[in-house]
């Protein structure tokens, strides 16, 4: 059974992972142990820890803590911070690591985790719920059978209000760091691999108190499949939204993922459009416990239990090539996005590119 350590107590390491795992116990007996989840926050020492959480010092109290052969350790730390804590946890003995995505900051850190996941034999899950998302898998066997006819668009947007983070204690540098290495994995597995044909973002503004390039992201995609995405992230919106559409052929299909931990069912509209027929429209409601499942799949790929159905899976435990590739469009994206004068921040609603596909 495999112990916990946890590395970044912030918003992701206890909001999220810590109690997701703690559910997980409950449904995969024997694959969890039962002591307490062992938490360290480089920088600094939370003032209280929550229930099920014992908190060290540093990595090498926790390590007198643990076994590292029987532990697998989340790194719920900044993009930008994460190929240092991933070298001084490898150097301690701890070879199974669940990172939280983006996998690296840009190219340069990436060829840092690169070169320490191969000179420490390091076992990487990349910590993706999208890709473990019980929508994306159904959009992905309808698209698979061929019925619905060529895919020519994928639009997804990701809008939530985030002022308060942006402005006052952000791990991200833009907002292509948030929201969007989500859609970028989807639309990989979903349309294979492409380039970044156009990129954009714009700060975050609340009276004099300025977050730059935390506001909104956008970025087109040419998949080398002939088909084009575009995400827009709209970190300002007074709405929260996670939904993809997409334009086939013979249908059009519009799902909706969770948006936020309070609820676990995603919705899926489907207009089929044949030719010389009716359209017909059918809704779905999905299961959708994405996060859970990801954490899940990576303990099970850690104890030697991965399930035949799961080893395929694109991105899924073990197989960082998605992810890599993820990280590589970021940047690219970053990289046209710098080469514009940014956009001015929102004042007014504007068109949701997967309302308007196509």
């Amino acid at each position: 059974m495999l112990r916990t350590l946890l590395v970044g107590l912030g918003r992701s390491g206890t909001g999220l992972h810590l109690p997701v795992l703690l559910r997980a116990r409950s449904a995969e007996p024997g694959l969890f142990a039962t002591g307490p989840v062992v938490g360290v926050d480089p920088g600094r020492t939370p003032a209280d820890a929550p229930d099920g959480l014992t908190v060290a010092a540093d990595l090498r109290a926790a390590r007198r803590l643990l076994d590292p052969d029987a532990t697998v350790v989340h790194l719920c730390t900044p993009p930008a911070v994460r190929d240092g804590v991933l070298e001084e946890a490898a150097a301690l003995g701890f070879r199974r690591l669940v990172v939280e995505k983006p996998l690296a900051a840009d190219r340069a850190a990436l060829h840092r985790v690169r070169a320490a996941v191969d000179r420490h034999h390091l076992d990487v899950t990349v910590v993706a719920p999208w890709l473990h998302s019980a929508l994306t898998d159904r959009l992905a066997a309808l698209l698979g059978d061929g019925s619905l006819g060529a895919v020519r668009h994928i639009g997804v947007t990701q809008h939530k209000p985030r002022f308060r983070r942006s402005l006052t204690a952000s791990s991200h540098t833009s907002a292509f760091e948030v929201e969007v290495p989500h859609a970028v994995g989807v639309l990989l597995r979903l349309l294979g691999d492409a380039c970044a044909a156009d990129a954009s973002w714009s700060d975050v503004r609340l009276g004099d108190a300025v977050a730059p390039r935390l506001g909104t992201a956008r970025l087109r995609l040419a998949h080398a499949t002939g088909g084009h995405s575009e995400v827009y992230s709209d970190l300002t919106s007074p709405v929260r939204r996670r939904r993809i559409v997409i334009e086939t052929d013979r249908a059009r299909l519009t799902g909706d993922y969770p948006v936020s931990e309070d609820d676990d069912v995603a919705q899926l509209l489907i207009e089929r459009r044949p030719r010389g027929g009716p359209t017909t429209i059918t809704r779905e409601l999905l299961p959708d416990d994405a996060l859970t499942r990801c954490l899940v799949r990576a303990y099970r790929h850690a104890a030697g239990r991965t399930a035949p159905d799961e080893r395929a899976l694109p991105g899924g435990p073990g197989d960082l090539g998605l992810h890599i590739r993820t990280v590589e469009l970021l940047d690219d994206a970053r990289r046209l996005a710098a080469t514009v004068p940014p956009l001015p921040p929102r004042t007014t609603d504007r068109k949701e590119v997967a309302g308007h596909a196509g």
